[in-house]
């Protein structure tokens, strides 16, 4: 025989989102329908049917906080709704949700296929509702994630500018065919040096008759001064964009090049319209004055040649002397072509011969399989002492379920025995790592003694990755008369002092033609022996 529920008053509430995250939730109407079929099955009483056609990713709904504070009013006991997520997409409503239940003042929430009293488990609640937040955490992750990618395929991931269009269909951005030749009129008006953008406005509104793109939020309008310089500040236009503060190489047809773009930018500048430009300066927030210990920083500027007509760019380092307390009289600058010769100067001191690489190496394959041994070794003894630990987990358990120990020592032992698990999985998986780690971390500083003096000075080379091979070399960088000083690492100073002499060796070797073949490989060998004792003693 069927028991008959408690007598306990309803709302019954309906929401649907017009965003992304609800196009494939049941409409209000049908989890109105199929609410009331459930009542009517259940014998549950609803007093009021409420709505509400909005998001639940941010608090702040009318009709679910009017609902909240009426059945803390004690107008009903109960909620009805389709499912949890309905209630609540973040943790503040579902916060509230869960404290007005636990001290009993909602005393059920019924959705189409499950019950929550104040007598559940409150963890079971809080992972339901957890679950539906992060839905919303993963989505926009998501999106971010696909937009990157996008980016970086070379796809601008949002709605282009004037004189291109999206091309739903193959999800690519194309050239609009009315409205990109009017765009480029623009521009060489521009460039011509004899119209000003309010001038350019003027014309293409009242000659040409100029309307933005019709959209379903509107447009069809005379282009506005906002508009224009945005459109001359958007390096778009050159076939790049910048995306994350990233320039990238764009798939879309360039409309100008890109010393078009940078004379424009000269205009503007000359005009009272300056253009915010940033520059991605390798250097800066790393070296400080030797003087009154300010950071340095870098600026860029432009002039433009008179005889050329073309803009150059100049970046040079000073003491920014931000502060009073010490007087300071570095006020000489430092160009970035001299800062990155004595870089240049510093890499070069610890650079290696290939054939010491390939000699660490295939000595590194060798120590590897050593390694290997040890650490398999090690994994077993771990890997017993985590089951053992596990078992006396488990026993513990059942002690507690037979009622042999008191909850107290139960769960006083099983946070301890817990503890230990947490710690000899840690080191299992340290214990995993360490091979390929110790692999991988000495593989790299001898493929930065080698490489990281040609990889500086490729012209193809980006800021960062410049900024990474001098971070490699040490700490405490400062400039002082213009001279660079660094506290080097120990290894950077130990293949300074110790490497010269075998490289020494090596190349005397090679040159002895008294040698023969056979004596010539015997120390040339030695060398190497000498090499590898060199790599053990600074293993670290």
């Amino acid at each position: 025989m069927k028991q008959e529920k408690p007598q306990l008053r309803y709302f019954l509430y309906a929401r649907k989102s017009s965003e992304s995250e609800d196009r494939q939730i049941q409409s209000i109407d049908d989890q109105i329908e199929r609410l009331k079929h459930l009542a009517s099955i259940e014998g549950i009483k609803t007093i009021d049917i409420l709505t509400e056609s909005k998001s639940a990713k941010m608090p702040g709904r009318p009709v679910f906080e009017d609902m909240l504070q009426r059945i803390e009013n004690r107008e009903a006991e109960g909620i009805l709704c389709w499912q949890i997520n309905r209630l609540s997409r973040n943790p503040i409503d579902s916060g509230k949700l869960s404290w007005l239940l636990q001290k009993g003042i909602i005393q059920s929430i019924q959705t189409i296929d499950k019950e929550y009293k104040p007598e559940d488990n409150v963890i079971l609640f809080n992972v339901e509702t957890g679950s539906a937040n992060q839905f919303l955490i993963d989505l926009s992750k998501n999106v971010k994630r696909g937009m990157n990618g996008k980016a970086e395929r070379g796809d601008y991931p949002t709605k282009p500018p004037l004189g291109y269009k999206n091309d739903r269909l193959n999800k690519k951005i194309m050239v609009d065919e009315e409205l990109f030749p009017l765009v480029r009129s623009m521009w060489e008006m521009m460039l011509s040096g004899n119209y000003t953008p309010p001038r350019i406005i003027k014309i293409a509104n009242e000659e040409w008759g100029f309307r933005t793109p019709r959209t379903s939020h509107g447009g069809d309008r005379p282009l506005a001064n906002s508009t224009i310089y945005k459109m001359f500040n958007n390096i778009f236009y050159t076939g790049l964009f910048t995306w994350n503060r990233e320039l990238k190489t764009g798939n879309h047809k360039a409309m100008i090049t890109l010393e078009e773009y940078d004379r424009v930018q000269f205009l503007l500048g000359k005009k009272g319209k300056p253009r915010m430009a940033e520059h991605n300066h390798a250097y800066t927030g790393l070296i400080r004055c030797g003087e009154c210990d300010c950071l340095h920083t870098a600026t860029t500027k432009q002039k433009q040649i008179k005889s050329t007509g073309k803009i150059e760019s100049y970046t040079y380092y000073y003491c920014t002397r931000k502060t009073r307390r010490v007087a300071c009289s570095q006020k000489r600058t430092l160009t970035v072509k001299q800062l990155e010769e004595q870089i240049d100067s510093e890499l070069q001191k610890c650079q290696i011969n290939p054939k010491f690489l390939q000699w660490a190496l295939d000595y590194l394959s060798e120590r590897n399989e050593l390694e290997i041994e040890d650490r398999s070794t090690i994994y077993e003894s771990q890997q017993s002492s985590y089951n053992k630990t596990q078992n006396e987990l488990d026993n513990l358990s059942k002690m507690f379920y037979r009622e042999l120990i008191s909850e107290e020592e139960f769960l006083r032992m099983r946070d301890d025995l817990r503890s230990q698990l947490a710690k000899l999985k840690s080191e299992m998986y340290s214990t995993e790592q360490r091979a390929s780690k110790w692999l991988d971390t000495t593989k790299e500083f001898f493929d930065f003694a080698t490489y990281s003096r040609a990889r500086f000075n490729n012209p193809e080379t980006k800021p960062e990755e410049k900024r990474k091979l001098f971070t490699s070399l040490g700490s405490n960088f400062v400039i002082k008369d213009r001279i660079l000083s660094i506290s080097k690492y120990e290894w950077v100073k130990e293949v300074e002092n110790s490497y010269p002499a075998l490289e020494t060796r090596l190349k005397g070797l090679e040159l002895d033609k008294t040698l023969d073949t056979t004596e010539r490989n015997q120390r040339i060998d030695l060398v190497r022996s000498d090499w590898c004792a060199y790599r053990d003693s600074n293993s670290n």
